[in-house]
């Protein structure tokens, strides 16, 4: 129980004492003004019969205050776990845009990297091609510049032959 609740109770169990031991004097008549009129009642028992009222008139206040702090309570969990399960399904959406994402950009790599390959290896194939072209006129100009030297060497050796 909380300290609150306690100083109440113990409150309330002061004045029920109070009364019971003043139980006579709560009962003698007393002549009351009520402004317009005079009567002869017991004031004790007016008294203790307000003091009942405003008790039960605060403890329906109480009453009141909890049920809508209790009621405002359950609409806030509500709109939280409506909040959250939207959070939720934004986070779940912002995945499957990021594997989507993640999906386009690994396949447009992978179409780069097969162009970047096919251009290398066509790159390659020039280079090939432009190699073996060049060995040809190598070996064309090697074989012409032999067959010049042996042309000299014959002719050198056939007047050599000769004498």
């Amino acid at each position: 129980m909380k300290l609150h609740s306690v100083l109440l109770l113990l409150v309330l169990a002061l004045i029920a004492a109070f009364a019971a031991l003043n139980w006579g004097v709560f009962l003698s008549p007393t002549e009351l003004s009520l402004g317009y009129t005079t009567v002869y009642m017991p004031l004790g028992v007016i008294m203790l019969g307000l003091l009942v009222v405003v008790t039960t008139l605060f403890f329906a206040y109480i009453a009141y205050l909890q049920g809508s702090v209790l009621m405002e309570a359950r609409r806030h969990s509500r709109e939280l776990q409506a909040n959250r399960e939207l959070a939720d399904r934004a986070e779940a959406s912002r995945f499957t845009e990021l594997r989507a994402y993640i999906e386009s950009e690994s396949t447009k790599q992978s179409i780069q990297n097969g162009d970047s390959k096919d251009q290398v290896l066509a790159r390659i194939d020039k280079l090939e091609h432009e190699f073996q072209s060049y060995m040809e006129q190598s070996g064309n100009t090697l074989a012409a510049y032999i067959g010049e030297l042996e042309d000299r060497i014959e002719k050198i050796s056939i007047p050599h032959s000769e004498r």
